[in-house]
């Protein structure tokens, strides 16, 4: 059993934050469990949920920018708090099916909107845009097979980690904001889904929770037919790899005390 004087700042701060104390709370009895939540509460408020979903937006939105237009956001839309880095990789996508190039372009909109958004709900203390590798897994841009199972795997993961972080916010206003892009990223993941299915694109399996889009599985659903949610160290794991000081998508880490 975990008690918790056993706890540290810095395990609650670092490495997997508030996702890998939830990750220990789900499989522990009444009182420990209890504890393990207390001490998330303690050092990991509201504002640190949304900081680490605008590393997952600025990620996003700078996908989609480039895809679409070859460009990377302005210093306008990425200036913050933190540690500032720049946007390497990836290529301004040539489609061949106009109706997702017509797609991925208001999807770009739409995540450039998610960035703004929350930097405004988050004022002076918005984090700037961490540096993002486009490149990390050496796909996106080639072709419409690429861009889709990049923009899958973002889409989907979006989801999750907005559903995941559902449950440790508590200000009902930050969790209506939540809720929306909840909302907004599904449509998105539900329609590049629909183009990996009926264009017979591949998509790689994220982690043991992933459930690519296939013709007989097209909604990632867990047995009550919910949508499922990844903990922020879970989404960590995939965007960022196994190191808080960074990897993958995020070279040198994200933002903000969730790592």
């Amino acid at each position: 059993m975990i008690e918790r004087e056993n706890l540290s700042r810095k395990q609650i701060l670092t490495g997997f934050g508030a996702g890998a104390l939830a990750i220990i709370g789900t499989g522990l009895p009444g009182q420990a469990h209890a504890a393990v939540t207390r001490a998330m509460k303690g050092f990991i408020g509201d504002a640190d949920i949304l900081t680490f979903a605008l590393n997952l937006e600025y990620l996003e939105a700078e996908f989609y920018a480039m895809a679409t237009t070859g460009k990377t956001l302005g210093s306008r839309d990425t200036r913050g708090q933190g540690n500032a880095g720049p946007t390497s990789g990836g290529q301004m996508v040539s489609f061949a099916n106009a109706e997702l190039a017509t797609v991925a372009h208001e999807i770009a909109r739409d995540e450039l909107d998610h960035v703004r958004f929350l930097r405004t709900a988050l004022g002076e203390a918005a984090v700037a845009k961490p540096a993002i590798n486009l490149d990390a897994l050496g796909v996106g841009f080639k072709n419409d097979a690429e861009f889709v199972a990049l923009a899958r795997a973002f889409e989907d993961v979006g989801v999750s980690a907005y559903r995941g972080a559902a449950k440790l916010i508590e200000n009902k206003d930050y969790l209506d904001a939540a809720a929306g892009i909840l909302a907004t990223e599904a449509y998105h993941a539900g329609n590049i889904r629909a183009h990996a299915i009926y264009g017979g694109y591949m998509s790689p399996k994220l982690d043991a929770k992933d459930q690519p889009p296939t013709k007989d599985n097209s909604f990632p659903t867990d047995k009550n037919g919910i949508a499922i949610g990844r903990t922020p160290a879970e989404v960590g794991m995939i965007v960022r790899g196994p190191s808080a000081s960074g990897g993958a998508f995020f070279p040198n880490g994200l933002n903000g005390k969730i790592r």
